[in-house]
C-alpha cells in the first residue's frame, strides 16, 4: 500500500504513522518504557506511547529541513519483558525511595531490592545497547525515546563502541551528574555521570540547568570536558541585551565536529511539559530550543544520535505528548543525513 505523508496520519503504532522498515531507514526511533528510578513523579514509561498516538497529527513540511517528509523514520519497541520489568520494580524503588526521604537507613530487604534493580537496569541498557549497535550497522540514526532520563545509556555505550570521540549537548533543567543517586547506579540522575565514563565523550554542554546540587557543580568544576549554560546565565544574558542567537552560537561552538543530542524535556518551560516527572520554573521556549537545534544543524557538525526523555502524558490532556512528538521530530530532522 503506498503512503502519502500528506494524507491522513494513519494510527499504526509507528511514530507518526511512518510505515518504514527498521532495517533500512534514515532514522531508527527505540522506545524504551522505563521510569523505574524516577525520584518525584512516575509516569514517564508511558511517554514513548503517548508521543507515538500524538504523532499521527503533526504535518511534515519542515521550514529548515528540505523534503523533510522524504526523511525514512522507522519505529522499534524492546520487548514486552521491560515493561514487566518496570512495573514490578518501580514499586520496589518507591518503597526505596519513601524510605530514604525518612531518613532511615535501608533495611537487608530494600538493600536487596536495590540491588535487584540495578541488575535490571544494566540488562535494561544492554538490550538498548544492542537494538543501537544493530541500527548503527545499518547506517541509522539512532534515537532512545523514554521513559526516564536514564535510558539511553545504551545508545552511548554503542557510539562509544562506533565513535572515537564526540561530545554530548544536553538540554535539561537538571545537571544529571550525581553518582549513583538514592544507590541506583543507572539513576536518572546519574545518567551524565555515567556517560562521562564513556571513554569516547570529549565534551559535555549543558544549557537551561537550573535544579543543581553543590557536588555536581564542583564535578563540573573539576572535570573539563564539562561546560554548563545555566539557565540563570542564558536569561542574565538575554537581559543585559545579548540576542539568543548569538548565546546559540558560543553553545554550539564548545562542542566538538561529531555531537550527541540528549534532551530532557523538562529543559523547556514547565508549561509545555507539565506532566513531566520534575519540572522546574525557568527554562526555554519551543521555539528557543528550535533555533539551539537549527543552529547546530547550520553549523556543519555531524549529529551521531539523539534522546528525548521524560515525556510523561497527562490522563485529560495530551499536551505533553503533543509537545515531545514535534521536537522529537524536529530532532529526525536536523540528524538525519542530508540527502
Amino acid at each position: 500500500m503506498s503512503f502519502n505523508p500528506n494524507d491522513v496520519g494513519i494510527a499504526n503504532g509507528n511514530y507518526f504513522g511512518f510505515p518504514n522498515d527498521s532495517n533500512s531507514c534514515d532514522v531508527l526511533l527505540i522506545s524504551v518504557p522505563w521510569d523505574v528510578t524516577t525520584s518525584y513523579k512516575p509516569g514517564t514509561s508511558k511517554g514513548p506511547e503517548a508521543m507515538i498516538d500524538a504523532s499521527v497529527q503533526l504535518d511534515f513540511f519542515d521550514f529548515e529541513i528540505p523534503n523533510a517528509w522524504e526523511t525514512s523514520i522507522a519505529s522499534l519497541t524492546l520487548d514486552e519483558d521491560v515493561k514487566t520489568w518496570n512495573a514490578t520494580l518501580r514499586l520496589k524503588a518507591d518503597l526505596i525511595i519513601k524510605n530514604l526521604e525518612a531518613g532511615l537507613p535501608l533495611t537487608p530487604e530494600l538493600l536487596k531490592m536495590q540491588e535487584e534493580i540495578n541488575f535490571y537496569s544494566a540488562a535494561l541498557n544492554q538490550k538498548v545497547k544492542e537494538l543501537s549497535l544493530r541500527g548503527l550497522a545499518r547506517g541509522s540514526i539512532v534515537g532512545v525515546v523514554g521513559g526516564d532520563h536514564s535510558c539511553p545509556l545504551g545508545l552511548l555505550e554503542a557510539l562509544g563502541e562506533h565513535h572515537q570521540s564526540f561530545g554530548i549537548l544536553h538540554i535539561d533543567a537538571h545537571a544529571d551528574l550525581r553518582d549513583a543517586y538514592e544507590g541506583f547506579e543507572f539513576s536518572h540522575a546519574s545518567i551524565m555521570n555515567n556517560a562521562l565514563k564513556i571513554k569516547s565523550v570529549e565534551k559535555l554542554v549543558q544549557v537551561a540547568i537550573r535544579d543543581v546540587s553543590a557536588p555536581e557543580i564542583a564535578l563540573s568544576k573539576k572535570d573539563q570536558r564539562i561546560n554548563i549554560f545555566s539557565d540563570y546565565q542564558l536569561k542574565e544574558n538575554e537581559f543585559r541585551g545579548m540576542l539568543w542567537d548569538e548565546q546559540c552560537k558560543l553553545i554550539i561552538n564548545a562542542l566538538p565536529q561529531k555531537v550527541y543530542i540528549s534532551f530532557d524535556i523538562d529543559g523547556l518551560m514547565p508549561d509545555l511539559c507539565p506532566n513531566t516527572g520534575t519540572p522546574v520554573p525557568g527554562g526555554l521556549s519551543f521555539n528557543q530550543a528550535v533555533h539551539l537545534l537549527h543552529t547546530l544543524h547550520r553549523s556543519g557538525k555531524e549529529i551521531i544520535g539523539f534522546d528525548l526523555c521524560e515525556v510523561s502524558p497527562c490522563k485529560t490532556s495530551d499536551w505533553d505528548a503533543n509537545v515531545g512528538a514535534r521536537i522529537l521530530y524536529k530532532l529526525c530532522l536536523v540528524a538525519r543525513k542530508e540527502k
